[in-house]
């Protein structure tokens, strides 16, 4: 296909050009590790409405500042070209991150991608940030001025998934779905998602329009979507998109469990504060275990835990890293049996797991 073809050509001009300095002696291992390199993330249908996506997705927040310091615009643009070379097409903003900065850098990025080959997703529906929380809006006038505000700020003519971020409680969902539903009718938005809502919402929702995904926490350590949610989504044909796959950058390597950077978001945030964190790590050190039987390490086994859960759970993993990204892209390399899925699920007990889950 058009799509193969031109990210074969993308990719293969990253590679040669990494591999013209290589000495002729060095020829065969050369293509070998090209060979490796070429491998690319399988594409997935998310939801039953059409939409198709890269199994693995980009979750931009961090690109801005919020875990570290905020990426330049070029290492940003670099790293999310970088991801659409490996097959990574799925990315995920939203207009509260970094205060519209996050949507102008995807933006940026876009323009030097082919647009109709990539899944842009954002959000609306965080009016504001306050020290209480979140505070959400969900009327048709607002669901309205923060579409075109989005179109304007990404550069482009539509959005492929558009959720809503945070469902606002005094408004009826079938309001703010009604409007939704008359920007996917003008084909300013593609597809619908969804994102923090109770299975109540979830229905209501999907009866006024149908729903694509829905964006909620999962990982080894919140798995409090499982008894309900889950199923609800696969009943109705809802596809899931678990953000914070890595629990917060917990899973993601030693660096985090052993050392937090200053300043860090992380250091906020209960289960990686005082004697929490260093009850904790003791639940990392049973997965690092557990990873060097699958010849992979613990972050990677993580999110194979998360991708397995299914064709239509696909998790957004963010990073500032090139090497992160490909450790994440890894991870779709490790298949799990069932006896292997359940002795990764058992290693992280819930009950043993310190400090309340916090807002995203």
């Amino acid at each position: 296909s058009s799509f193969v073809s031109f990210q074969f050509s993308f990719s293969s001009s990253l590679l040669i050009n990494h591999q013209l300095s290589i000495n002729n002696d060095n020829r065969l291992q050369a293509l070998a590790n090209m060979e490796a390199e070429q491998f690319h993330v399988p594409r997935v249908k998310l939801g039953s409405q059409g939409l198709e996506v890269s199994k693995l997705g980009f979750g931009c927040m961090g690109l801005t500042g919020i875990y570290n310091a905020p990426m330049t615009d070029e290492e940003g643009i670099s790293l999310l070209t970088y991801a659409f070379s490996k097959g990574v097409t799925f990315f995920d903003t939203a207009d509260v991150y970094g205060s519209h900065a996050n949507e102008i850098l995807v933006g940026k990025a876009l323009k030097q991608l082919p647009r109709e080959q990539v899944q842009v997703a954002t959000k609306f529906g965080v009016f504001k940030m306050e020290a209480s929380g979140m505070i959400a809006k969900g009327t048709a006038e607002y669901v309205r001025s923060s579409c075109q505000g989005s179109l304007e700020r990404l550069g482009v003519d539509y959005i492929d998934l558009y959720y809503q971020h945070r469902v606002d409680i005094s408004v009826p969902i079938e309001e703010t779905m009604g409007e939704l539903k008359k920007l996917v009718e003008e084909g300013k938005i593609k597809y619908i998602g969804l994102s923090e809502a109770s299975p109540d919402t979830i229905r209501r929702a999907h009866a006024v329009h149908p729903i694509t995904a829905l964006q909620m926490e999962w990982s080894l350590w919140t798995r409090d979507i499982e008894d309900e949610i889950v199923p609800l989504c696969r009943e109705l044909g809802i596809g899931i998109v678990p953000y914070s796959p890595l629990g917060r950058g917990f899973f993601a390597g030693k660096a985090v469990v052993e050392a937090l950077p200053a300043g860090s978001f992380f250091a906020t945030h209960p289960r990686f504060h005082g004697e929490n964190l260093d009850i904790n790590k003791a639940i990392y050190l049973r997965l690092e275990i557990i990873a060097k039987k699958h010849a992979c390490s613990a972050s990677q086994l993580a999110l194979a835990w998360v991708l397995h859960h299914g064709d239509d759970v696909v998790p957004i993993p963010g990073t500032t890293k090139t090497k992160n990204l490909e450790e994440n892209i890894g991870s779709l390399k490790i298949k799990l049996s069932e006896e292997g899925l359940k002795e990764v699920t058992d290693a992280v007990q819930l009950e043993d797991v310190a400090g309340l889950q916090a807002e995203e």
